[in-house]
């Protein structure tokens, strides 16, 4: 047959241009282990920095913490909604909650209360309850990322409503929860489309990443939950943050890094890794290869 040039061989251009490419960056990273051996993405500088919001850059959970600020405002059944605000966070800490059931629960006063005097519930609930949950090192990880080219994005089990400004105050412009349902102008009490909760995290995702065109190269997920097992075994560097006990065993069976917000100051160890990883966090090994 006709001979092809190793010059005209498409095969042999791919290596080149990556021998190039490497030699380019070997300039200005000192090589990493594991990186000749790891695929490496030219151009693809930029990984997603998803965090989990409560219990993890919150000290508390925005959803039950709402449900219990509704009852104190007197503008739900004090008695009886308290107590089933108590049984699903109950639920949801043992695994076992049924999220549509719990919705419904916890949609029905976005439907009942008043637009108007919902939104300022909001903003009271935003300065009396949130603030004070509020963490420096969570603020100062999610700069972090930003600062090093990634994008932050909130993936969130509570509803958007109650968690838009929280988003917002910790300037992450993307926000993935669970939707409450809109119509003519006003919450219906239902959800709409998949709620973002343990494996419906990734559907949610994933959704997301076919709508911006990201993907999860280097991708980092910080959360403090069991329920979130799904998403941290999707990413390439699942954090587990101020974990409960059922993840906390899991992360030392699965030798994945730990990290607490809870200090007041972003480990600098932990800032230090990420910089090193930084730009070439895509030729890293996997935190998650040894169960993919």
């Amino acid at each position: 047959g006709m001979s092809v040039s190793r010059e005209e061989s498409p095969l042999f251009r791919a290596g080149r241009m990556s021998i190039i490419a490497y030699r380019g960056l070997s300039r200005y990273f000192q090589p990493l282990p594991g990186f000749l051996g790891s695929t490496f993405q030219s151009g693809s500088i930029m990984a997603l920095a998803l965090f989990d919001l409560d219990n993890t850059l919150l000290a508390g959970d925005s959803d039950y913490l709402w449900g219990g600020f509704l009852v104190r405002q007197g503008l739900v059944d004090g008695i009886r909604y308290e107590r089933e605000n108590e049984r699903f966070y109950r639920a949801y800490r043992e695994g076992c909650l049924d999220i549509h059931e719990f919705l419904n629960f916890s949609l029905r006063p976005l439907r009942d209360i008043p637009g108007a005097q919902l939104e300022n519930l909001r903003q009271r609930f935003m300065r009396e309850i949130i603030e004070p949950l509020l963490l420096p090192a969570a603020q100062a990880l999610i700069d972090l990322h930003r600062s090093l080219g990634d994008t932050p994005v909130i993936v969130t089990a509570t509803n958007a409503f109650v968690t838009a400004p929280i988003a917002e105050r910790y300037a992450v412009a993307h926000l993935i929860a669970t939707e409450p349902e809109v119509r003519d102008g006003a919450y219906t009490g239902k959800v709409m489309g998949v709620p973002c909760f343990q494996a419906g995290k990734v559907t949610r995702v994933l959704a997301w990443l076919e709508k911006t065109g990201e993907t999860w190269a280097g991708s980092y997920f910080y959360s403090d939950s069991h329920n979130d097992l799904p998403l941290l075994e999707q990413v390439t560097h699942p954090v587990v943050t101020d974990p409960d006990e059922t993840l906390a065993q899991v992360a030392e069976r699965r030798n994945w890094p730990r990290l607490s917000l809870r200090q007041g100051t972003l480990a600098p160890d932990w800032a230090r890794r990420l910089r090193e990883c930084s730009r070439v966090c895509n030729a890293l090994p996997s935190d998650n290869t040894s169960i993919r």
